[in-house]
């Protein structure tokens, strides 16, 4: 048996999202995205020291309660080509008037991959659709069991689907989450139809 090799840390990158409900009725989704070196490393514009961020990017999107952004600001406090990386901040404004989930992902791509945008702060994102519907949950929605009596809140939402079915492999619409959780969306087999199946 092979000993477990040793290993020997070298970097971290940090991804964090913040999401503040604001007075207005409006959102703000503060992400941050950084890399650390334990050594000094370098750079072609000299070294950064151990510790001292490699990048240290920052973006805020407002958004309503549709998930429409209504507004888009950049920012980098650390980057390695200073002047350079941190001069295009307001290419981000073009993510105003998107909608974190409609194709999202591939308008950002569109309007600010490759040369069109920061790498890093583009890939940050990407990370912004799931982290608001975290956010929102509890706050603007909530999850219903739509076998119970429907309430207020139940009627208000009446004939829209729950936004995050068939959205990953455990709440897709014919396996037994949704069976459980969400009948009334359910699309697979009944207990009927796999009693007869197992009959033949």
């Amino acid at each position: 048996m092979s000993a477990t090799p040793t290993r020997r840390f070298v970097h971290t990158r940090s991804i964090s999202v913040e999401a503040y409900a604001r007075d207005d009725g409006l959102w703000d989704l503060e992400a941050e995205l950084t890399d650390v070196k334990e050594k000094d490393f370098a750079l072609a514009v000299g070294i950064r020291k151990a510790g001292e961020p490699v990048h240290a990017m920052r973006l805020r999107l407002t958004i309503d309660t549709g998930l429409n952004v209504v507004d888009a600001q950049a920012r980098s406090d650390w980057v390695p080509y200073p002047g350079h990386c941190d001069s295009f901040g307001d290419a981000y404004r073009q993510l105003i008037g998107l909608n974190l989930l409609r194709g999202f992902r591939h308008a950002v791509q569109q309007r600010l991959g490759g040369t069109q945008g920061c790498t890093h702060l583009t890939e940050l994102a990407a990370v912004l659709p799931t982290a608001a519907i975290q956010a929102f949950a509890g706050e603007v929605t909530r999850p219903r069991d739509q076998a119970h009596e429907p309430d207020a809140a139940d009627h208000q939402e009446a004939g829209r689907r729950p936004f995050q079915l068939d959205r990953c492999r455990a709440l897709r619409v014919d396996g037994p989450a949704v069976a459980k959780y969400y009948p009334r969306w359910y699309t697979g087999k009944t207990k009927q139809e796999i009693t007869e199946g197992q009959g033949k």
